[in-house]
C-alpha cells in the first residue's frame, strides 16, 4: 500500500519523527561540498550528511581517522550554503569527542557557530553518553551511530559486519535505547544484520537510519560518491550504484583531451 508524502518546505528533527510515526521512510545521503550538496539538496533528499568519510572520498585516506574538526568545518560551511530544504547532520571527527565531555561540547558548538549546520552525529554507545549530554544540554542536536562504527576500526580490526554474535547484539540493543532515553533525535546503525536492525527500529520511537542494515529500518543512508559511481573499488553488497559516472566521466576526459589535441575544440561557435 503507497503512503501518501507530504512535502516537507524545511526539514528538521521533529520533521524526522513525525516521518517515523507516518511510516514513511527517510532518505540520507553525503555531500562534503556547496555543489554537490545543491544538486542533492534540489533532488529533494531528507538528510544531508557531512561524514568524516571525506577523509576517504575527498582527501584519500584510508580510515576516516585523519580527518580533523578544522577541516569538518570546512566541508560543513560549503555544504550549508548550498542547502535550502535538507536537515544538515556533520560528524564530530575522532579524537574531538570521546575522552572528555568538554571538549566535545567545543567541538560540536564550533561545528554549529562556524558552518551553521543542524546537528552533529557521534559514534559509540553508553562509553560517549556524557559527551553526548553535554552537547545536548546546549541545545545542539545529536544523531547516534552504533554498529560498525569506522572512527574504532583498530579495535574492531576489520570492516566485516557487526553484532552477529548474540552478547554484541544485546549490547547494541541496550545502547540503541540508551541513546533514544539520553535525547538523541535519530540514530544510524551501519552493517548489521536486518534482522537485529529491524527490531531495533520496533522498539525505538526515534528514525533509525541504516546503511548495510536491511529495509526494516525507518531510513537509509549511503555515501554519494559511491551510490552515483564516482568511486569504483568499494563494491559491499548494501551499495546500489545508480550510475556508472567512473566510467562517464573518464570517457568525457578522453574526448576532451582528443578534441583539444585534434584542434576541434573550441570550434568556431565555441569562441568570441
Amino acid at each position: 500500500m503507497s503512503i501518501a508524502k507530504k512535502e516537507y518546505k524545511r526539514i528538521t528533527t521533529k520533521t524526522l519523527v513525525d516521518m517515523k510515526n507516518k511510516g514513511e521512510k527517510i532518505s540520507m545521503l553525503t555531500a562534503y561540498d556547496y555543489t554537490m550538496a545543491k544538486i542533492v539538496d534540489g533532488s529533494g533528499i531528507d538528510v544531508v550528511l557531512v561524514g568524516d568519510s571525506a577523509s576517504n572520498v575527498m582527501a584519500g585516506h584510508e580510515t576516516t581517522l585523519p580527518i580533523t574538526l578544522d577541516q569538518m568545518i570546512y566541508h560543513a560551511a560549503s555544504v550549508v550554503r548550498g542547502i535550502d530544504r535538507s536537515l544538515v547532520v556533520v560528524d564530530l571527527p575522532f579524537g574531538s569527542y570521546q575522552s572528555d565531555p568538554k571538549k566535545a561540547l567545543r567541538s560540536a558548538i564550533r561545528i554549529m557557530k562556524e558552518s551553521g549546520a543542524h546537528a552533529v552525529k557521534l559514534e559509540g554507545g553508553k562509553e560517549i553518553k556524557e559527551s553526548i549530554k553535554r552537547i545536548l544540554n546546549a541545545g545542539i542536536p545529536v544523531m547516534g551511530h552504533l554498529g560498525l562504527t569506522p572512527q574504532s576500526i583498530y579495535k574492531f580490526g576489520t570492516y566485516t559486519v557487526r553484532a552477529k554474535e548474540e552478547q554484541e547484539a544485546e549490547k547494541l540493543i541496550e545502547d540503541a535505547l540508551l541513546l533514544e532515553k539520553t535525547g538523541c533525535f535519530a540514530i544510524v546503525i551501519e552493517k548489521i544484520p536486518a534482522k537485529l536492525a529491524k527490531e531495533i527500529a520496533s522498539r525505538l520511537t526515534i528514525p533509525i537510519i541504516g546503511i548495510g542494515a536491511g529495509n526494516g529500518v525507518d531510513g537509509q543512508v549511503l555515501v554519494t560518491h559511491d551510490m552515483i559511481g564516482m568511486t569504483h573499488e568499494f563494491n559491499p553488497r548494501f551499495l546500489r550504484r545508480y550510475l556508472d559516472l567512473y566510467n562517464e566521466m573518464t570517457n568525457a576526459f578522453s574526448q576532451y583531451i582528443q578534441d583539444v589535441k585534434n584542434g576541434d575544440f573550441p570550434s568556431d561557435k565555441e569562441q568570441y
